[in-house]
């Protein structure tokens, strides 16, 4: 039976996703300033919720609401898991995220997004959501699953940690793309400027080249660690995660090609930064079964249930 502080992570996590896809749906549709100050709205915390101000706003409600959330979380991980310490200071370092997330999210509107604060405020969320993916994952998620071998428990944990940073860096450098107004400095795809290297003297151009570039990689760490689970006497649930990771990759290339087409149209931008954390979920969790999970020969059962 799941514990409270358990349903609380996964909640929290899945909390957070929604939140990243608010936020970019936020930028996509240039209401990042519809409230210009912080943390009210006009000088209330009852806006009138229409045009830009009502996705401004239910961004910072949401946001609020996993303040809340994540409070209730801590108090039930220090009141269900007294038994593991790490536990209850994970949590708390999530607190201090959330908190200095929130502190950037106020300093991205006073001083009217400046790019460096706006891409640390999208790289605190993503932390965040690695952390409560983490915890979620070690308490509840990968506790369900059957044991690893210890050649599964190797390269879960090589190819996931290299696959997980890179997509989280790769994350970061598409916030600074979007920040800056460089998603269109190369207007096509699969070239830049119909050269495979276009000319890097140009910033703009470098920064979206350069996203492009880890994108490649990070697409690469992904499959390669889809296929060596496919290659691995692993549980079934593993399995079906792995593959997941490699479904995430080929959609989340197919909508940022879509989103150079499109103009950067609100709908394709907006899910290419949901998938994108999406995977981040789906990577940390196998990272974390890799660390977690028992190691020894899989029982039947177990590999057919997972």
């Amino acid at each position: 039976m799941r514990t409270l502080h358990a349903r609380a992570l996964t909640v929290s996590t899945i909390w957070t996703l929604g939140l990243l896809f608010l936020g970019s749906v936020v930028h996509a549709t240039e209401s990042s300033l519809a409230c210009p100050d912080w943390p009210t709205c006009f000088g209330t915390m009852v806006p009138e919720m229409s045009g830009g101000v009502f996705w401004e706003h239910l961004h910072r409600l949401v946001a609020g609401g996993l303040l809340l959330l994540w409070g209730l979380t801590t108090w039930l991980v220090r009141r269900e898991a007294s038994d593991r310490p790490w536990l209850f200071r994970a949590a708390l370092a999530g607190v201090g995220l959330l908190l200095v997330q929130s502190l950037f999210g106020g300093l991205t509107v006073l001083f009217e997004l400046p790019d460096l604060v706006s891409t640390t405020h999208l790289a605190l969320a993503l932390l965040f959501l690695g952390l409560a993916t983490a915890m979620a994952s070690a308490v509840s998620w990968a506790r369900r699953m059957g044991p690893l071998t210890p050649r599964a428990s190797i390269a879960l944990r090589r190819w996931g940690h290299a696959a997980a940073i890179l997509v989280f860096a790769q994350s970061v450098l598409g916030g600074l793309v979007r920040h800056t107004d460089a998603g269109l400095a190369c207007p096509d795809v699969p070239l830049c400027m119909g050269r495979l290297v276009p000319p890097l003297s140009n910033g703009p151009v470098a920064l979206h080249f350069a996203h492009r570039v880890l994108g490649v990689l990070a697409a690469l760490a992904v499959l390669g660690l889809a296929w060596r689970v496919a290659r691995t006497e692993v549980p079934a649930a593993i399995r079906s995660w792995s593959r997941w990771t490699a479904v995430l990759v080929f959609l989340q290339v197919a909508l940022g090609f879509l989103s150079v087409w499109a103009r950067l149209a609100v709908v394709p931008v907006s899910l290419h930064t949901l998938l994108a954390a999406s995977l981040l979920v789906a990577l940390v969790h196998l990272t974390v079964t890799a660390r977690v999970a028992r190691v020894g020969p899989p029982t039947e059962a177990a590999a057919a249930a997972g």
